[in-house]
């Protein structure tokens, strides 16, 4: 069958794409993917939704194309597509960040109230990494961290940190990180760890980022 403007059809078919992203629970559960494969149950408990909630998402997500599914025995586990799902993620979020005007507002009044300052690369953390200069921290829960995490990380949880500071060592500097550059749990570390004397910053984004630059990562 002939397409009689196939501009205005591949459009159509790029607006159910971004029909599909437009939803800040759609958003993330691209964030909770991003970190590994979950099952629907993991994800609801995890954004605390009921489950058919966040079913009928994953299923519209599915439709569009940003997410598979696999079915492992009662369960279903669902995973991103591919890497450029991030990638639309992440572009969302840039352009989003240089134009929205209450975008910047959330950081000024949240985030830069926490850490104003520079975070630390992922080619400088990979470079301090290697030459032992570092005390990396995955502030992530302990299920996100098994699917996944930096290189002789050390899983403190960012609820656990306060009782956990005498268990970390003093290197010249310790860099925390979570889900992403604007995951909430790596400011609030980075925060708690000056307020207690340490010499602390983040990194500049999280661990589907560092995973996908093709950097090293541990299971």
């Amino acid at each position: 069958m002939s397409i009689r403007n196939p501009k205005q059809a591949l459009y159509e078919q790029f607006a159910v794409v971004a029909k599909a992203l437009g939803n800040p629970q759609r958003l993330e559960l691209i964030e909770q993917l991003a970190q590994g494969p979950r099952s629907v149950e993991a994800l609801a408990a995890k954004l605390a939704r009921p489950v058919a909630n966040v079913s009928q998402h994953l299923q519209a997500m599915r439709r569009a194309g940003l997410v598979t599914s696999e079915r492992d025995g009662k369960f279903v586990n669902y995973r991103l597509a591919d890497e450029s799902v991030l990638g639309a993620f992440a572009s969302i979020r840039v352009v989003a960040e240089r134009h929205s005007a209450e975008v910047e507002r959330i950081v000024r009044g949240y985030f830069d109230r926490r850490d104003d300052m520079e975070p630390v690369s992922r080619e400088e953390l990979a470079a301090r990494m290697k030459d032992g200069l570092v005390t990396v921290i995955d502030v992530r829960p302990p299920d996100e961290f098994a699917l996944g995490h930096l290189p002789g990380a050390i899983n403190v949880p960012l609820g656990q940190l306060e009782q956990r500071l005498s268990d970390l060592e003093a290197k010249p500097e310790i860099v925390a990180y979570c889900r992403g550059p604007w995951c909430v749990m790596s400011f609030e570390a980075v925060a708690l760890l000056r307020e207690h004397g340490f010499n602390a910053r983040r990194m500049e984004d999280g661990l589907p980022e560092w995973r996908d630059a093709g950097l090293a990562v541990e299971a």
